[in-house]
């Protein structure tokens, strides 16, 4: 598995008025994207709303899937997302810019996922998880690839988005979820075990 096996979702307009495009924004060049995000995220800390909005067009739809990828409730993700993006820009002036702002971004929007998907782990059966579909957020997944996915325990689910959608190695990840590294290898091991073994079955 690469991180091509969860590529980006269809155009849509979220609930702020920002539009998203399907595959993103323009590509840059690594460097180029780095100083870019580094001066949106200077305008963002001075206040200035256009970076804010920036920001937050470059990053919804990552933020959105991973969201809802964990959760598999398109409205909680929905809801997960935004206020993950809210509670980053309150406290953007702690931040360092000389850092990139994604991982920051998605080590709130996965532990609230996360939080989330614990709390109603117990409250559904298994087969209601892929109820509220999200197009953008599974376009290209096939049937049987997103039912194995919703059907992983929330944590082994989250270090598969981390590590194969949003592309953070191992270390960021443990990190982000303040695992130890070998935690997060397990994770992903056996995880990997139950999506091989739930598409070939």
């Amino acid at each position: 598995m690469s991180g091509t096996d969860l590529p980006g979702g269809a155009a849509r307009r979220d609930d702020m008025g920002v539009s998203h495009a399907a595959d993103g924004t323009a590509a840059l060049a690594p460097e180029a994207t780095a100083r870019s995000e580094r001066a949106l995220v200077q305008a963002a800390q001075r206040g200035g709303p256009g970076a804010v909005e920036e920001l937050y067009r470059r990053h919804w739809r990552q933020a959105y899937r991973a969201a809802y990828l964990v959760t598999r409730d398109a409205h909680a993700a929905e809801d997960i997302a935004q206020e993950a993006f809210l509670q980053a820009i309150r406290v953007l002036d702690r931040f360092d810019r000389a850092r990139p702002f994604s991982p920051w971004l998605h080590r709130i929007v996965t532990n609230r996922a996360l939080d989330w998907a614990r709390a109603h782990a117990l409250r559904r059966p298994v087969e209601s998880t892929a109820e509220l579909a999200a197009p953008e957020a599974r376009n290209d997944l096939s049937d049987d690839l997103a039912e194995a996915i919703g059907r992983l325990a929330p944590d082994q689910r989250a270090v598969i988005v981390l590590r194969y959608l949003l592309e953070h190695t191992p270390g960021e990840i443990a990190e982000m979820l303040e695992l130890p590294r070998g935690t997060v290898n397990s994770r992903l091991r056996r995880a990997l075990d139950e999506l091989a073994g739930a598409v070939e079955s």
